[in-house]
Parts: structure tokens; sequence; C-alpha cells
């Protein structure tokens, strides 16, 4: 059985991805910070509950020390929690609302990355998914034709073009263990309003390819639904 911890799973992109992932037959151990919407989502669609901040190190550690005393290892961490911090023009933006936004969409990830890491390495088929965005894409933001070269969410896409830069990193550097990002795509969610053109299913799509490839699949990519992006 399959074992894969996912970060920021009690609502949208998160959540559906535990649904969709726990009816291929995964145990799904589902983290969030808020325990009581963590609690209902993991109660409805049978997943383990197990709370984590991450941003918080104490936090991540007791997350990481629950699942080596109740599962033992896990086979695929999905690191979904992000933030989208303000919209509109750079020169508002204060130091503050940098750190809140990269805590959690790329320091986080370290922190939950490492912390998982002895967990991971006793499996025999380890994988770590970073939920990245085409908002961190230069070609996408570049291109007239897209819908990411039409917004300004600076933090977002800085922490976004961190990320998948810290995939392919980890993918060089983590022996053993396949690392990918995936682009979810413009998805109505909370984040956005529930504005986006794809519905929750069509954004998890990328994510749940990746979570349930067989060992020997590649290492060190980036896709969407529709397939491979370039890294640019």
């Amino acid at each position: 059985m399959t074992i894969t911890f996912i970060t920021g799973a009690n609502k949208g992109i998160g959540r559906e991805t535990a649904r969709r992932l726990i009816a291929c037959g995964h145990t799904v151990l589902l983290g969030a910070r808020d325990r009581e919407r963590g609690e209902e989502a993991a109660a409805a669609l049978g997943a383990r509950f197990v709370p984590v901040d991450v941003t918080d190190d104490v936090s991540v550690a007791a997350a990481a020390a629950d699942v080596a005393g109740h599962e033992g290892r896990i086979d695929v961490l999905i690191n979904n929690a992000g933030v989208q911090g303000p919209f509109g023009d750079p020169g508002d933006l204060t130091a503050a609302d940098a750190r809140a936004v990269l805590d959690v969409n790329v320091i986080g990830v370290v922190r939950t990355t490492t912390a998982f890491l002895p967990l991971l390495r006793r499996s025999d088929d380890p994988v770590i998914i970073n939920v990245s965005s085409g908002m961190g894409s230069l070609a996408f933001t570049h291109d007239p034709g897209r819908s990411e070269s039409h917004v300004v969410v600076p933090l977002y896409a800085s922490s976004k073009a961190a990320l998948t830069m810290l995939t392919t990193q980890y993918a060089k550097g983590l022996k053993g263990i396949r690392v990918n990002a995936a682009d979810p795509g413009y998805t109505a969610t909370d984040m956005n309003g529930h504005s986006g053109s794809q519905t929750v299913t069509e954004g998890t799509d990328a994510i749940v390819a990746l979570a349930t490839e067989g060992p020997g699949a590649g290492t060190g990519r980036f896709i969407d639904r529709h397939g491979e992006i370039a890294w640019s």
C-alpha cells in the first residue's frame, strides 16, 4: 500500500488530491494546520489527519514523528501547502509580506522535505511532488497568449520560480528519490475566489499522475495536465 503525506490538504487542490489518491488505493495522511478543518476533511475522505504547520519547525518535526510512530514510512510526499500574497503594485510590498509568502511556499517545502526524508528513505520507491505554478515560469509570464502574463502577483510568482529551481536541485542531489514539480493550472479554488477556468479535479491531474507513476519514472520534471513543461 502506497502511503502518501499531503500538506495543506484540508481544502482545494490538496483535498481533491487526497480524495483521488484514496480512490487509487493510497493510504493518505492529510496534513493541515487547522485542526478542525483537517479532521473534518480526513473523516469525510477516509484519510488520517496529521496536524502540521509548514512554517513551524516544531510542528513539522512533530508531524514527522507522528508518522514515524504510526506508519513508519511514507512513499510519496506532496508539498502542496501554499499562499498567494498581495496582488498588484510591487511598490507596496513589505519585507513582512515577502517573509510570509516565502516561509510557506519555499522555506516550508525545505522544512517539510528535510523532516520527512528519513521516512521517504524507508520506501522502496520514494517520490516527492512539489506543487508549483505556471506563474513561476519566465516563458509563461512573458507570453501574451497565456493568462499568466496578465497577472501581477509578485511574491507568489517569485516563490514558485524558486520552487521549480529547488525541485531541479533536489532531483539532482537526492539520489534514489524521484522529485518532480506539478503545475495545477488556473483552477477554481479559494485562492483565486473560484475564478479559475479549470475544475479542482482537472487541477489535480498532474499531481495524481506523478503520484501514481511506477518505479523508474523520470525525475527533475515539471508537468501540467497536458504533459511536460520546459524549465524556463
